[in-house]
């Protein structure tokens, strides 16, 4: 293994760190060619729906290397199915569907095994915003991008034109349109911000440029508490405080009821969004647009994401090559680029996706231009490495940000930043990660 890797592994030193990895990255049965005539049967373990009739599409054309999939409960109790099997030393899948946040928490478990030399070539066929959810900023491969959720911002067009506005091109003019919608009518806000789902706040602080965790030779490093960040913080901190931006949390019946209501007429979201404003806001189907996001320098458009997931080979599996070989073509061949578009019904992270998504959500059915604008969104996606304490970092952010925005104060915004700082550092230090200053 690689000396930058260390800090990877859940260690004390970083001896011990390169004994375990030798220990269990190496495999003689992948040694060599694989034979074309063996039969081999491979799990894969995924939430996506429908993947099985994605997958029925591999196993008509491959009889030699059958998959079966075998359906989990979401992110997080899958994660802690494999890690429980991976301790066990068996159980685990051959093929494992991982969110990209949760990628280095699996590495560090050494649950996850590095494919770079077997997709390597693929890394071009991926924006590298997206294959930095699989390389964690180092030549490994733990996996290929499979769906991706580059931000974008979602508006009622038939408020902006009531108010003479146009979609905002940058965070100053998002936040002219804020005020100048609250001012015509008290009721209305052009968004909110929610303290509940850290995902949003970290896409955004993506885009500004920020990367929450880095390795530094036999270290990680933390810098939640970052320019970026705080320029993040501070921004939404002051509509906040002004008043015309609002506070309350997404995903509650309240929020839903604004959505439908008229009441909440904006929405900074990922390309997934259609979907939740289909269930939420029925009512007002036709008055939306999708648009890309506001910028900090118009010059240089970027974007974060919000959601997205890798499909990985995992270090129990007796068949790493047949395993690569199934995960490349799911997320690279344009057939099953399109079954994951249509049957499964996500946005495939491959820069290829867009031709294959002909048609716009139904949501949106009269903005014919919706994939294209979701297209240009992951090509800009900012690279952003995780840590393998992501679950404490958002903990925190839910706690410190929950109270920030009930303050209403902008301060209160940028000093939470440093409590999740220090709650993350604390976290890795006690857990045995080093962590560099």
């Amino acid at each position: 293994m690689k000396k930058k890797f260390a800090p990877l592994m859940a260690a004390v030193t970083a001896a011990a760190l390169f004994t375990v990895t030798a220990c269990s990255s190496s495999d003689s049965s992948e040694e060599g060619a694989v034979d074309p005539n063996e039969k081999v049967s491979l799990t894969y373990w995924t939430w996506t729906p429908n993947m099985d009739k994605v997958v029925a599409a591999w196993n008509a054309k491959n009889p030699n290397i059958q998959v079966t999939v075998n359906k989990q409960d979401g992110g997080d109790p899958a994660v802690t199915k494999l890690l429980t099997a991976v301790k066990a030393g068996s159980g685990a899948p051959d093929i494992m569907q991982a969110e990209y946040q949760k990628v280095p928490t699996l590495v560090s478990a050494d649950a996850l095994a590095d494919i770079s030399a077997e997709v390597g070539s693929l890394k071009d066929k991926f924006p590298a915003g997206a294959w930095s959810g699989v390389s964690l900023g180092s030549d490994a491969a733990y996996g290929v991008p499979q769906d991706s959720g580059p931000l974008m911002f979602f508006y009622r067009s038939d408020v902006f034109e009531k108010n003479g506005l146009a979609a905002p091109k940058t965070w100053d003019d998002y936040a002219a349109a804020a005020e100048k919608i609250h001012k015509a009518d008290a009721k209305q806000y052009l968004g909110t911000f929610s303290a509940n789902d850290a995902g949003l706040f970290t896409g955004l602080a993506q885009q500004a440029g920020a990367s929450w965790w880095g390795v530094n030779g036999d270290s990680w490093t933390v810098n939640i508490n970052d320019a970026a960040t705080q320029k993040v913080a501070s921004y939404w901190g002051g509509l906040v405080e002004k008043g015309v931006m609002d506070n309350k949390p997404m995903y509650t019946p309240e929020w839903n009821a604004a959505l439908n209501d008229g009441t909440q007429v904006g929405w900074v979201s990922a390309v997934w969004a259609p979907g939740v404003l289909d269930g939420s806001a029925k009512d007002t189907k036709g008055k939306w647009k999708a648009a890309p996001m506001p910028q900090w320098d118009a010059a240089a458009p970027k974007t974060g994401a919000w959601g997205g997931s890798a499909t990985s080979v995992t270090t129990q599996s007796k068949h790493k090559k047949q395993a690569t070989q199934f995960i490349t073509w799911l997320n690279s061949d344009p057939e099953a680029l399109k079954l994951l578009a249509d049957t499964a019904f996500i946005y495939p992270a491959a820069n290829d996706a867009t031709s294959v998504l002909t048609e716009p959500p139904a949501f949106f059915a009269d903005q014919a231009d919706y994939y294209t604008i979701a297209g240009e969104a992951s090509k800009q996606l900012s690279p952003f490495t995780y840590g393998p304490n992501v679950n404490v970092a958002y903990s925190a952010f839910n706690d410190a940000f929950a109270k920030a925005a009930e303050a209403k104060k902008a301060a209160a915004f940028t000093e939470s930043l440093a409590t999740m700082q220090k709650t993350t550092v604390d976290d890795m230090k006690n857990t045995g990660f080093n962590v560099a200053g």
